[in-house]
């Protein structure tokens, strides 16, 4: 059971920090990255309440991966603090590339707000470290909590 809990905390913890590094990229202006607002805007197919239904949707997801995450992390030997970030790191780009690919090709192209729909280069690259950082805090997080499914791989 604190497996899960501590599982469930890490998912809160990385999508708090991959939110603030996701809006902090779109607040400096460097790409239209505010995520949380475009997941909202997607299901409320407006602006003015997007905030909170994109916030619980952002982190009830985040939460969801948090699981696999952590199930593939605590597989892996936790003698050093490097092994789970670099791997963490690691997941996560390969979930920001997917994730990019899956926005631009379906989502931006129907998205109802049209500031949603132009999405380039820079969009994508705010989502890969968007997810690398979220990698990286899970990755931490299972360094430093019990988070344990049962099983390990022998990698010598």
């Amino acid at each position: 059971m604190l497996t899960v809990f501590n599982t469930v905390l890490a998912g809160l913890v990385a999508t708090l920090g991959m939110s603030l590094v996701m809006y902090s990229i779109h607040a400096m202006g460097i790409a239209n990255a505010n995520m949380v607002r475009a997941l909202g805007s997607l299901l409320t197919r407006e602006k003015k309440k997007s905030m909170s239904a994109g916030f619980i949707t952002h982190l009830v997801s985040g939460i969801m991966f948090a699981f696999p995450y952590a199930i593939v992390l605590s597989a892996f030997p936790q003698s050093h603090m490097v092994a789970p970030l670099a791997l963490g790191a690691l997941l996560g780009l390969f979930h920001g590339f997917v994730f990019s690919f899956v926005m631009i090709a379906l989502v931006a192209e129907n998205h109802p707000l049209e500031e949603y729909r132009k999405v380039g280069f820079s969009v994508a690259v705010a989502h890969i470290a968007g997810h690398v950082v979220y990698g990286v805090l899970v990755g931490l997080l299972v360094f430093a909590l019990p988070i344990s499914y049962g099983f390990q791989l022998n990698v010598q």
